[in-house]
């Protein structure tokens, strides 16, 4: 697998977030933020091109994880919200 551009990087790390913001309980979305940030922190200095393959496909499939969870979260939704998304 060819190495994958900076675009294509940061278009994943726009879609975590993206998806991060689609869960409906503000503990797990706030986590799914946090995960997606630090992760990409950690990759931050990979220089090693197969090392930048094997941690873009690892953010894919990720991604596809984060999809699937947001579906089932966003069926049972919690009806109260969390003490920190009450706007005083």
């Amino acid at each position: 697998m060819a190495t994958p551009a900076r675009a294509d990087i940061l278009s994943l790390f726009r879609s975590l977030l993206r998806t991060a913001r689609s869960f409906s309980d503000y503990n797990i979305r706030e986590y799914a933020k946090r995960r997606t940030v630090d992760g990409f922190r950690l990759n931050r200095n990979l220089s090693d091109p197969s090392s930048i393959s094997s941690a873009y496909s690892d953010g894919k499939s990720q991604l596809e994880v984060a999809n699937r969870q947001a579906i089932v979260y966003s069926l049972y939704a919690p009806k109260a919200k969390s003490v920190m998304e009450i706007t005083s």
